[in-house]
């Protein structure tokens, strides 16, 4: 079950300048196994106005950014650069990691979209030289 409300905002009490609407959307979740449901609620800012979507149309606007983010943003950094496959859990390592990856990602922004991420990486992957080079070139 699902519920979605969204509430008109006054901008500065959400201490985002351009936020219009509070969206609140409760799910309702039950483990099989246990039998156990709990119901758990997710907040969203919005600047666009709470009558110019129906509850629907919020919602899929949720799915949307959620999906487009899995799609540009952790596909690229799992698939392409391994990130999930790390085995250190040192937070200053990860995070300067995490730094790298969005740098090249950056870098390789113009290259992405002229060949598939897969083939770009087969074309760099032996060519640490090459990547260097991109990186200090930006």
């Amino acid at each position: 079950m699902r519920q979605l409300h969204a509430f008109a905002l006054e901008p500065l009490t959400a201490d985002f300048p351009f936020a219009r609407t509070l969206i609140v959307l409760r799910s309702e979740r039950t483990v099989k196994k246990t039998g156990i449901t709990t119901t758990e609620s997710r907040y969203y800012l919005s600047s666009a106005p709470p009558e110019q979507y129906r509850p629907e149309q919020w919602l899929e606007l949720i799915r949307g950014h959620w999906g487009g983010v899995e799609i540009r943003n952790h596909w690229r950094r799992d698939v392409l650069m391994g990130e999930d496959g790390s085995r250190s859990r040192h937070a200053n390592l990860l995070a300067n990691l995490a730094l790298i990856r969005s740098a090249l990602l950056h870098v390789l922004a113009d290259s992405l979209e002229e060949q598939s991420s897969p083939a770009l990486r087969e074309r760099l992957h032996s060519r640490p030289g090459h990547c260097l080079t991109l990186i200090t070139s930006a």
